[in-house]
């Protein structure tokens, strides 16, 4: 007997026929005799129909209402989900992200999980009953209603499973587990049996969508094993991630390659070349609550420089305005952005031991005529920009120049 807590995603509980498809898997664990805890998602779709209606009445919605709008779509699901699991005969309790209660931070549509008290939970558990708790939500210190940004539901299941200690948190997708790619972009693509925290960690981050950033923090901080696996399909062990690179047998030099079209690049040009410019420019971006991820300076030519970062597209606009108010502090020449990137990365633990991977990449995107405008690396990933119109067939060569394809 164990304590599981399983994850649904929007696609997993789509329907209320869907949702009765969960609950019928959650019914044949609990027969097994195992505790039960589900965080599931909105309805595919439901969160874009909220916020819509949101912009509908406020073109930027004000933050704190929006939270308590779509957090309204998970309301549903758990409430649907109880019932169905009810109806055949498992006795089942919801809750909200604040009747647990999820308590967080203030911060409106990405808020960050701070503490959860699991005493209501374990007594229902203890009672014989199913749990099922709202993903993507909390409450915070003043009972605010914030949400946790998209993808939130994954690390609301990996907080559940690291309160209560469970004995394994399983994140149930439209996929039936990590592939080397996207399977959409390259069928080639092969599913992983197992990768490491740190690659999957590498992958959520550079942009694979099957599992939150967050969530993979968060299970490797408090050590919660994490499998994905496919709601639709009844068998299979889906992948697992581990602490620990399989040490009987040589790992492959890349484990996968993730891409992310939502990037956005942007030009500081002609700024005095002295220290601390690159504070000044970057401070008021981190202050507006914008992420920053690749960052370029050029040598400095007559005391001056260029700097070049990437941001998320949709912040693209808000960051360009925030630079443009701080233009006469930072004595920039001129300020432009280009929406039309996107980032592609190469993850592999196996590039520790193995020489030539940077070189086997750029000598493949050269071979295709495809330009690269920015390089980022690190001890297990190597990341470009490029034109966003290069995206598909970038990876399709990096999968085939690394073997990707060949791995059972």
């Amino acid at each position: 007997m164990a304590l599981i807590v399983q994850k649904y995603g929007g696609t997993s509980v789509g329907t209320t026929e869907r949702i009765k498809n969960v609950a019928r898997r959650v019914a044949k664990f609990k027969a097994e005799g195992h505790d039960i805890v589900v965080a599931v998602s909105a309805m595919s779709g439901e969160t874009n129909k909220l916020i819509a209606l949101a912009k509908e009445i406020q073109a930027n919605p004000d933050p704190r209402e929006l939270d308590v709008i779509v957090s309204t779509g998970e309301q549903v699901t758990i409430g649907l989900l109880a019932m169905a699991l009810k109806e055949i005969g498992v006795d089942a309790v919801s809750y909200t992200g604040g009747q647990v209660k999820i308590l967080t931070d203030s911060a409106h549509t990405k808020a960050r999980i701070q503490h959860i008290d699991d005493g209501a939970m374990r007594s229902d558990l203890a009672a014989g009953k199913v749990v099922i708790v709202a993903g993507f939500q909390g409450v915070d210190a003043e009972g605010n209603i914030t949400t946790l940004g998209r993808g939130g539901s994954d690390t609301t299941g990996v907080a559940l499973a690291a309160a209560l200690k469970a004995d394994e948190c399983q994140i149930y997708t439209d996929v039936d587990g990590v592939y080397t790619t996207d399977p959409r972009v390259v069928p080639e693509a092969r599913k992983l049996t197992t990768i490491t925290f740190e690659e999957m960690l590498e992958m959520a981050s550079l942009g694979s969508k099957v599992l939150q950033t967050r969530s993979v923090e968060f299970a490797g901080k408090y050590n919660v094993k994490l499998r994905v696996l496919s709601s639709f399909q009844e068998e299979g062990e889906g992948t697992l991630i581990t602490f620990e690179e399989d040490s009987k047998m040589e790992k492959p030099v890349i484990s996968g390659i993730a891409f992310n079209r939502d990037e956005a690049r942007i030009n500081v040009i002609g700024v005095p070349d002295k220290p601390g410019i690159a504070y000044q420019i970057l401070g008021p971006v981190a202050d507006a609550n914008i992420d920053v991820d690749m960052i370029i300076q050029n040598v400095g030519q007559d005391g001056t420089t260029d700097f070049s970062f990437t941001v998320p597209k949709n912040d693209l606009g808000r960051a360009i305005k925030v630079l443009e108010g701080a233009q006469s502090q930072i004595s920039a020449r001129q300020i432009n952005g280009d929406d039309k990137i996107c980032k592609v990365s190469i993850v592999g633990v196996g590039m520790r031991s193995h020489v030539g991977v940077a070189s086997t990449m750029f000598r493949t995107l050269a071979e295709e005529g495809i330009n690269i405008q920015m390089i980022s690396t690190s001890e297990i990933k190597i990341s470009v920009v490029v034109d966003e119109k290069y995206l598909e067939l970038a990876v399709r060569v990096l999968h085939k120049a690394f073997g990707l394809d060949a791995i059972q």
